[in-house]
């Protein structure tokens, strides 16, 4: 699967579009939409919108590859949307060893969806802190995950 606009639009509006480098709450460097900067890459900055959506790219189908393999049940375009949104921000690692995973692969959606909530925390110089933007973020991907995907006759599945 690849993730549809409901799931990059979520992806750039909790991201934002920075042009040059910043460190993210989690004291990362980050550029474009979210990009963790990596020590052998090197940007040219500022980088436009253009460039920063190719780099959202490479970097959703990691994601979206993550997703695939760690997710053995079938899900509709909005819960994968919303769990490679998940996975973009967290990482695989986070995805693999989550109830979120657990419950999910076992077909309990409701309480996999409520798993979402709980990713709200993030290290903050060194101390585990529950962030205002990460609860957004949650609520919307578990919103998002429950939501029924329109179909093309205008009823839902």
């Amino acid at each position: 699967m690849k993730t549809g606009e409901k799931g990059i639009t979520l992806i750039k509006h909790y991201e934002s579009f920075s042009p040059v480098i910043y460190l993210c709450p989690a004291g990362k460097p980050t550029i474009g939409y979210g990009h963790v900067v990596l020590p052998r890459e090197h940007f040219d900055e500022p980088i436009t919108e253009e460039f920063a959506c190719e780099i959202l790219a490479k970097d959703l189908a990691e994601a979206e590859s993550d997703v695939e393999h760690l997710i053995t049940v079938d899900l509709s375009n909005n819960q994968f949307d919303a769990l490679v949104s998940f996975t973009f921000n967290l990482g695989g690692p986070a995805l693999a060893g989550s109830t979120l995973r657990r419950d999910l692969n076992h077909y309990d959606y409701d309480d996999a969806a409520d798993e979402f909530l709980k990713w709200v925390y993030a290290r903050v110089d060194g101390v585990l802190t529950k962030l205002n933007g990460l609860i957004a973020r949650r609520k919307s991907e578990k919103e998002l995950f429950l939501t029924a995907d329109e179909v093309e006759d205008g009823s839902n599945t």
